[in-house]
């Protein structure tokens, strides 16, 4: 079986849906080397953290279609494109690769960035900081009144054309049962009853969930299967509703407290670390134990302004000032060096993206993706 572009992109998407994304960010399918309705083949997918130009050159080498950078190389707006000062671009132009970006949106998805970090700082309840803003659903909910013997057969025609899917969840449904009336007049041919005749038919009422771009392969089925001439039916949209365990950084309240050095050891072996940076509070120096964690993957300062009750801030940079001010609250901070604290999510990234291909796609990730700064 052969994947194409179009796969890669839903199976990146399921992972971390771009309606996650910040506003500010610049994420997706930033380089496409398809031409109009056409469909590229992949067999050989790139992960790093940033698209330098060693990258884009082992991507070369690798053969592959697409490279993912978790940070977006085409980020601020720009009027004019040079090769001296976009090499990424102009390599992967030529050589028809594709440029994906996931980053905030997987910052914020479930099983994330961000649910990784955690994991590696002890058990406990996690959380986003903040709820993810709700996207505007693209899911209808459809409403049909039928006759009872014929709504297991119609439940089942509307499913088949795509509604009553939730989750991993398919054919779902409600009934319930009530009275309809109906007056047929000349012309008519009523399944039930006579025309010129007020009828009252014992009726089912069948909702079901639709994507919005099933819905003209639904209403056909629903048309197709339905006894009456006339089916009564409504379409109604959903609000918007927050997707669980979604959105930008993370709480941990750890099951156990723990010192403030054992905390940086679990951080150290979780990224692969011999140091991280520790700015430790007076209370946390005096042996008070770190519960409630903050984290952010990255440059989570902004982040933390709304955090409240906090013990340890977990982050790859903080500005100066802000770090002072956690200080001053009494709390304490980590620094682990920005692309430190993300790019040991590159081989879950890999596995989770291996899986949703069914293995048929050679996924690698980069061995000249580093952090840029070292510790001398």
């Amino acid at each position: 079986m052969c994947f194409f572009a179009g796969d890669l992109l839903r199976a990146l998407e399921a992972i971390a849906p771009l309606e996650l994304a910040e506003d500010w960010d610049n994420t997706g399918l930033l380089l496409d080397p398809r031409a109009p309705g056409q469909e590229m083949p992949v067999e050989r997918v790139l992960l790093a953290i940033d698209a330098t130009e060693d990258v884009i050159r082992e991507a070369v080498t690798f053969g592959a279609q697409c490279l993912v950078a978790y940070h977006p190389p085409l980020f601020a707006p720009k009027k004019r494109f040079a090769r001296r000062t976009d090499p990424v671009v102009f390599t992967a132009v030529a050589h028809g690769i594709a440029v994906y970006s996931p980053h905030t949106a997987l910052d914020a998805a479930p099983s994330g960035l961000n649910d990784w970090l955690s994991r590696g700082l002890g058990a406990g309840t996690v959380e986003p900081l903040f709820p993810a803003a709700p996207a505007e659903p693209n899911d209808l909910k459809l409403v049909v009144f039928v006759p009872e013997e014929h709504a297991d057969a119609l439940r089942d025609a509307l499913a088949e054309a795509g509604a009553g899917v939730i989750g991993a969840y398919s054919r779902c449904s409600f009934t319930l049962r009530g009275e309809g009336t109906f007056f047929g007049h000349e012309g008519t041919n009523p399944a039930v009853g006579a025309a010129g005749q007020l009828e009252r038919v014992p009726e089912i009422r069948l909702e079901m969930v639709c994507p919005r771009r099933a819905l003209p392969a639904v209403t056909n089925a629903m048309a197709r299967v339905h006894p009456y001439e006339e089916p009564a039916w409504d379409v109604y949209p959903l609000a918007p509703r927050p997707r669980r365990g979604a959105g930008p950084g993370r709480r941990l309240v750890l099951d156990e407290p723990a010192p403030l050095s054992e905390i940086a050891e679990r951080l150290k072996r979780h990224l692969g670390l011999s140091h991280v940076g520790l700015a430790a509070s007076a209370r946390h120096r005096s042996g008070d134990l770190v519960r409630t964690i903050a984290l952010a993957a990255g440059a989570g300062g902004s982040l933390f302004e709304r955090g409240a009750g906090i013990d340890l801030y977990v982050t790859g940079e903080m500005r100066h000032h802000d770090v002072l001010a956690k200080l001053a609250s009494g709390a304490s901070v980590l620094l682990a060096g920005h692309s430190n604290t993300e790019r040991g999510y590159l081989p879950t990234l890999r596995d989770r993206l291996s899986h949703a291909l069914d293995g048929r796609v050679e996924i690698k990730v980069s061995t000249f993706d580093r952090e840029p700064i070292a510790i001398v």
